[in-house]
């Protein structure tokens, strides 16, 4: 963490990007800001409901990076952090989209509103270039393998409606006021840090009960899964090779194969300290009520530009449930 601080301090100051990384302490956020710290120097605003401190504190420690503890639905507080960064990356959301059956509001203010006060304090200091994290879940439910253009299915989820109404602000934003943008949507991102998603809940599941793993839906559910550091890494190669001339471009990042639900159970009950436990599967085609069951994602775009993914789902999920399960249970004996 030192020699990347060292790196950025030869830099010419004209050189160096000033990041502002929104959600920077969360599990993507934070391996956004192992590699922006070699761009520059970074600020991190979070208000650690879910991201954590810990997560980001070798770059807080060597100086590379500062903390500001904020919440983006408070504009006038955004608005003086924001001021005189570069590059702002927005990746703050609802991190369950099922936690949106509980609070209806929940999606329309940390995503909708909170995307709108990112935009807006941008405008107000004259900060125009914009990454945003979005989902595959704009696109709904379709059998088919999605790209960037097609979005003839609205989304089923509150949590998609959020995202997609968060791109159409950037869209906006973009006409109305000169900003430059890059909008990711993602497949479902998995790897170490992780604090939610199937895999950890399946392991902290078998940390309670180890002889029984309760799984909703019929486990044939399939989805891309995507390895945190590829994510980074695809972030930044899109920032770095997307036209200057393209205003706003929209990338999908996902690998193009999935990997089912059961195949994550087994792999986190062989992971777990009784590889005997039993797989108890709810049954139904879903999770939950707006879950898309199955998904694919077209990544040609990012592709033909020259990026490449690292791991596969599969492998991104296998690699996935190692580093938790080490996270959940400890060090293998």
């Amino acid at each position: 963490m030192h020699r990347t601080a060292d790196v950025t301090a030869h830099q010419p100051e004209k050189d160096r990007m000033r990041s502002f990384v929104i959600g920077g302490a969360g599990f993507i956020g934070s391996h956004l800001v192992d590699r922006l710290v070699q761009r520059g120097p970074v600020t991190v605003f979070d208000n650690l409901s879910c991201g954590r401190r810990e997560f980001i504190q070798p770059h807080l420690t060597s100086g590379a990076a500062q903390l500001i503890v904020g919440d983006a639905l408070d504009l006038d507080h955004l608005a003086r952090s924001i001021a005189d960064h570069d590059t702002v990356f927005h990746l703050a959301a609802n991190p369950e989209a099922r936690h949106g059956l509980l609070n209806t509001r929940l999606d329309l203010e940390v995503g909708t509103i909170a995307t709108y006060n990112v935009l807006e304090a941008m405008r107000r200091n004259n900060v125009y270039t914009i990454v945003f994290s979005s989902s595959g879940t704009v696109y709904g439910e379709t059998d088919q393998a999605c790209a960037e253009e097609d979005l003839g299915n609205l989304p089923i989820s509150l949590y998609g409606a959020s995202k997609m109404a968060g791109e159409a602000m950037i869209s906006a934003f973009v006409e109305c006021f000169q900003f430059r943008a890059k909008i990711y949507r993602f497949g479902n991102v998995v790897g170490p840090r992780g604090t939610h998603g199937a895999a950890l809940d399946f392991l902290n599941r078998l940390k309670a009960d180890p002889s029984h793993l309760h799984v909703l839906g019929d486990g044939r559910q399939s989805k891309p899964y995507l390895f945190v550091t590829d994510c980074a890494d695809g972030i930044l190669f899109g920032l770095d090779h997307t036209p200057p001339e393209q205003k706003l471009a929209v990338y999908n990042l996902a690998p193009p194969d999935t990997t089912s639900v059961a195949r994550i159970a087994e792999l986190c009950v062989h992971a777990s300290p009784n590889p005997n436990a039993a797989i108890h599967f709810a049954g139904g085609d879903r999770g939950w009520p707006g879950d898309v069951p199955r998904s694919r994602m077209n990544a040609a775009r990012l592709k033909r530009l020259g990026f490449q993914l690292r791991m596969t789902s599969d492998e991104a999920v296998t690699a996935a449930v190692s580093a938790l399960a080490e996270q959940v249970f400890g060090p293998p004996a």
